[in-house]
């Protein structure tokens, strides 16, 4: 191994969303300073942004195009750091909502898609009549949840499963059909092992606020109504927004910005080893080019915690133990394209969510053209189905032909397309990409951070929020923290994080 011939005052390791945004954060924060601060970026694979990756796919014989998301295709506006990443990127005026027409979403119920009530937030309804008259939940389901305005609030501040504490809320058929299939569906997790507190604190905020969740979301509709914007303003976005040239338009933004700003860039770059040297830290790195030895002041490692945790054994073992409680899921999607005329039965919304109970071989499916402009031909229908996770892991270990054949045979029940009429389709599988926030992870994190070197830092989906506004927002703080100890001061970790990510 060749001497240390490249020294950095910071080395982030890890190029996804969370490495990225980390970087352009350190860079605004030293130009706010004014002090130079040199920056290095290194990935293991040749392509930037994790699992955000965006396709143009054209079908062979029309030449029809079609924009598909192999990861994230949104972001939530009540996260404001994504938004706010977006829009200082100078990607303001590329910012897209959701449309505004056919936006149901509906639940599978005994193999029949019925729609969400008008009214429901998250999970709870807020308006009497559509949900008096769905035939979602039984009568005595419906009665069952009423009963939240009448449970007791629960006052201490230990963590629950979030099945639990929708169960202890609104009931067991409220957790059967709306909750697991809405809630844990974003998560990829299984409700009856997910953290409260590390997923929906909110829940939990206004249940104690309000003694009840439907209270607090009257209230909190009542709060939105009372702040709308005059009659003439510009509509504010939508809960979720994306791109339109989709989520990779970020990622290629924050490239473009990190490379005019002076940051190193180093894709298809491993790093083996990282050991402390006297105030720094020792990195060996391989690649296309031998093995080469470089040194930072400060390592961030935005990478999975399995790998995180394989590279600070030598030096924080009980953190590197701690790393590998986190579990982790695969999951996978399939894309798939259609003339509007070649399905008979169309989802006629954002799309379809799937409870456990109903034992398909997909967890849900979104209508991408429907959902946003831009991503399909006027006369075609783009949808994608969602699989894996922890309810079928066996569909990651199908091939591509037999999975496919699996998935369509679920599309065209519910919908009547046929493989036949498929225009273009594009599978993603991302092995051990998703991971789990079980109860007691928020406390976990905080240990593994106590238990890291000084210099060394953890960032990103793992820890304290999985989506792209979670991951900027970390992105952020622990930028926050690298510059106070660059400049000999100190943060207070936990408090800085939950705040940012909150």
């Amino acid at each position: 191994m060749s001497e240390s011939s490249t020294k950095y005052d910071v080395l982030i390791v890890g190029g996804g969303i969370a490495g990225l945004s980390t970087a352009w954060h350190l860079v605004q924060q030293a130009a706010e300073q004014g002090r130079c601060v040199r920056i290095g970026v290194v990935e293991a694979s040749d392509r930037w942004g994790g699992k955000i990756r965006t396709d143009i796919v054209h079908d062979p014989e029309s030449d029809r195009r079609f924009l598909i998301e192999g990861g994230p295709d949104s972001f939530i506006t009540q996260k404001p750091e994504g938004l706010k990443l977006a829009r200082d990127l100078g990607l303001g005026d590329r910012i897209l909502s959701t449309n505004t027409v056919r936006r149901a979403v509906y639940v599978l119920k005994r193999g029949k898609p019925l729609p969400l009530p008008d009214g429901v937030l998250l999970i709870v309804p807020t308006e009497f009549v559509p949900f008096a008259l769905s035939p979602l939940i039984s009568p005595l389901g419906k009665l069952r949840m009423g009963l939240d305005l009448f449970i007791r609030a629960r006052k201490d501040e230990s963590d629950e499963t979030l099945a639990d504490f929708i169960r202890r809320r609104l009931g067991q058929e409220a957790l059967d059909r709306i909750a697991e299939p809405l809630m844990a569906g974003i998560y990829n997790a299984e409700a009856e092992r997910q953290s409260l507190l590390a997923t929906f604190p909110r829940f939990r905020m206004i249940e104690q606020k309000y003694g009840s969740l439907i209270k607090g979301m009257l209230a909190a509709k009542a709060q939105r109504a009372s702040h709308a914007p005059p009659p003439g303003s510009p509509p504010p976005p939508t809960m979720f927004v994306s791109l339109q040239g989709g989520a990779s338009e970020l990622i290629e933004t924050l490239i473009k910005s990190l490379e005019a700003s002076g940051v190193e860039l180093r894709p298809a770059t491993r790093v083996e080893r990282v050991e402390p040297q006297g105030s720094e830290f020792a990195v060996a790195l391989s690649g296309a080019q031998r093995e080469q030895r470089v040194s930072a002041s400060a390592v961030i490692l935005a990478t999975p915690a399995f790998h995180s945790a394989d590279l600070v054994r030598p030096i924080a073992p009980e953190a590197a133990g701690l790393l590998e409680t986190i579990r982790y899921v695969s999951t996978g999607t399939i894309t798939m394209g259609f003339l509007k005329s070649d399905v008979p039965r169309p989802i006629d919304g954002f799309g379809l969510v799937i409870p456990r109970s109903e034992n398909r071989c997909v967890n849900a499916i979104t209508c991408s053209s429907i959902k946003w402009s831009g991503r399909a031909p006027d006369d075609c229908l783009l949808m994608r189905a969602f699989f894996g996770g922890s309810r079928r892991p066996d569909m990651m270990d199908l091939d591509d032909e037999q999975l496919l054949e699996q998935v369509m045979a679920e599309v065209t029940n519910l919908t009547g397309a046929t493989p036949d009429r498929l225009l273009v389709h594009r599978i993603y599988r991302w092995h051990r990409g998703n991971p789990q926030y079980d109860v007691g992870h928020l406390e976990r994190v905080d240990q593994i951070e106590q238990q890291l070197p000084d210099g060394l830092y953890v960032t990103g989906s793992p820890y304290r929020g999985i989506g792209i506004p979670d991951c900027a927002a970390q992105g952020k703080v622990t930028a926050e923290r690298v510059m106070a100890r660059l400049a000999g001061t100190g943060t207070d970790t936990a408090q800085a994080m939950s705040e940012a990510t909150s």
